[in-house]
């Protein structure tokens, strides 16, 4: 938020000492491996344990790993088994290995947050670390990695493509989109943006000068598809690296990797109460015969707006997918805390572009808060006072999706803003120009 930025950046102009961005992450990172050791305090001390329940699903396939058997074996494990085979030192090493790994990509994160807004001229130094401080000292990722969680590596291969695109580095791009989209499908929501800007003009479709009367927007629209040089490595690559990386996984482990890690994910009917609102219509037809088809039918709104934006906004990349995560996350058909987190590793990116008030900042932020916060009391009265409140639930989940669509109603206006400001100082430059 440019408001919210420059502000902060005086403050931190009349401090003595501003923190570089090795200091940063050297404290994001000792901060997390507190949380670690405290995390082995309270599971041996505490009936209430600190570790995620995931991570010794994560474990125990790591475990089946060892002994020559199949990471499926493991019930509720539907990840890669790259996963397990990369916590297999948690059964020979240390059983906190994998907090180690997933803390230090939680950092990583960071440092790649930092990397990304460093290559916009317009960003200070002071403002990307400070950016980066909003993943880097955020308790939501710091406790969420040191739990044991692995959406940090998510994070850190997100980032990643999105630092490799904007320097240009295709062929990086392409194989580090492939990974995250074998590891959890949602990346593949960045693969037509990303499609879009490889070898384009820099001009997002509806800025695109129409050159007469000839240029029509289907005739736009096609150039905008049309597979160059660039849009083809970018595709070839990507693909091949997930069908190897996919039929090696597959000839290890056979049908079992493909229900559990992909199709699993796309026919997933979660009727126990998340946020989605889809949570109560796909609950009562549970038993029914279209209920398949209803959880299939979900996808078709979170298509149509992802096509929409990435036409729109692929210029801006960083702005693109955040805008995308976004969307996918709050229409998808089950939505959970830590799909949150998806999104949040890309808002410290956008921050710069907004024109934002530190208090209409704040208000979002709270507003966002009570959302959870509504949705989560009736979660407690239902999960620990066993009362029937699916039908509050619900309710309450619509009450966080209309906030939900409101906050990126903001956002949106705010980037509009922030592009109209720079677009006016464009045209004065140019007027300036023109009179000398």
């Amino acid at each position: 938020m440019q408001v919210l930025l420059t502000s902060t950046s005086q403050k931190h102009n009349m401090l003595p000492i501003m923190p570089s961005i090795g200091i940063s992450c050297m404290l994001g990172l000792v901060i997390r491996l507190t949380l670690v050791a405290y995390g082995e305090w309270q599971d041996r001390t505490m009936v209430v344990k600190y570790t995620d329940v995931d991570y010794w699903v994560f474990t125990d396939a790591a475990r089946y790993i060892t002994q020559g058997e199949s990471p499926y074996r493991r019930a509720t494990y539907r990840y890669t088994p790259l996963l397990a085979w990369l916590l297999t030192p948690n059964i020979h090493l240390t059983p906190i290995f994998g907090k180690l790994i997933f803390i230090i990509c939680d950092v990583l994160a960071g440092y790649f947050i930092y990397k990304i807004l460093k290559l916009r001229k317009t960003v200070s130094d002071k403002t990307a670390v400070i950016c980066s401080l909003l993943w880097l000292c955020n308790p939501l990722p710091m406790t969420v990695s040191s739990r044991g969680n692995a959406e940090s590596i998510m994070a850190m291969l997100v980032l990643g493509t999105l630092y490799a695109v904007l320097k240009k580095r295709t062929v990086m791009c392409a194989i580090l989109l492939a990974i995250s989209v074998h590891v959890k499908i949602y990346p593949a929501t960045y693969a037509l943006p990303l499609y879009f800007l490889v070898g384009s003009s820099g001009k997002s479709l509806a800025r695109r000068p129409i050159r007469g009367h000839q240029r029509s927007i289907v005739g736009r629209t096609f150039d905008l598809f049309w597979p160059n040089a660039e849009r083809l490595c970018l595709v070839v690559v990507a693909a091949s690296v997930f069908v190897v990386l996919t039929g090696a996984m597959y000839y290890c482990y056979g049908w079992d990797f493909l229900q559990e890690t992909y199709l699993y994910h796309v026919t997933r009917r979660d009727v126990r109460h998340n946020f989605s609102p889809y949570f109560y219509m796909l609950y009562l037809t549970a038993e029914s015969s279209y209920s398949f088809v209803l959880g299939l039918l979900a996808f078709i709104p979170q298509l149509v707006l992802l096509i929409a934006v990435s036409i729109q906004y692929y210029v801006d990349i960083t702005f693109c997918c955040f805008v995308n995560t976004f969307l996918f996350v709050t229409f998808n058909k089950v939505c959970t805390s830590q799909y949150f987190l998806w999104y949040l590793c890309l808002l410290p990116l956008i921050v710069p572009q907004l024109k934002m008030k530190i208090a209409d900042a704040v208000e979002l932020t709270i507003m966002w808060f009570l959302g959870q916060g509504a949705w989560l009391l009736c979660a407690y009265y239902l999960e620990f006072e066993g009362r029937n409140t699916f039908i509050a639930i619900w309710m309450a989940g619509l009450l966080f999706f209309a906030i939900n669509i409101y906050i990126l109603h903001r956002i949106i206006e705010a980037k509009r803003e922030q592009m109209s400001d720079i677009e006016g100082v464009k045209g004065q430059d140019d007027s300036s120009d023109k009179i000398s």
